[in-house]
């Protein structure tokens, strides 16, 4: 019989939370997705910049924006906006915002055991 394992964002395995943010990590048989929320006016290079200590963001994002917007410009300068139930792949070297005065909210999966952790 395969097995089922489930967990709430509600009551997550660890939380961080930088300025402007919160990300939620759970961990379930073997893999972690983190639920990041992310305020009006957050802006990479102003909340998690600090924490990360790079020019850009080195991380590898795969994942889902469920809810707000978000505009990403690579440091080669190409650029995108992401929107709701848009899936993506953000690759290393880009800065990001929030568009807009609604929260950003994705679910990650490739960097959520080390996005925004210190």
């Amino acid at each position: 019989m395969a097995n089922l394992e489930r967990k709430s964002f509600d009551q997550p395995d660890e939380s961080r939370t930088p300025e402007k943010t919160k990300v939620d990590v759970i961990r379930l048989g073997g893999t972690s997705v983190a639920r990041i929320t992310f305020q009006p006016g957050w802006r990479w290079d102003e909340c998690i910049k600090p924490v990360a200590g790079t020019d850009s963001c080195e991380a590898r994002h795969v994942g889902a924006l469920i809810s707000g917007q978000l505009h990403v410009v690579h440091d080669d300068g190409s650029e995108a906006d992401l929107g709701p139930g848009e899936a993506y792949v953000i690759e290393p070297g880009h800065n990001a915002w929030v568009v807009g005065d609604q929260e950003a909210v994705g679910l990650e999966f490739e960097s959520a055991e080390s996005y925004a952790r210190d």
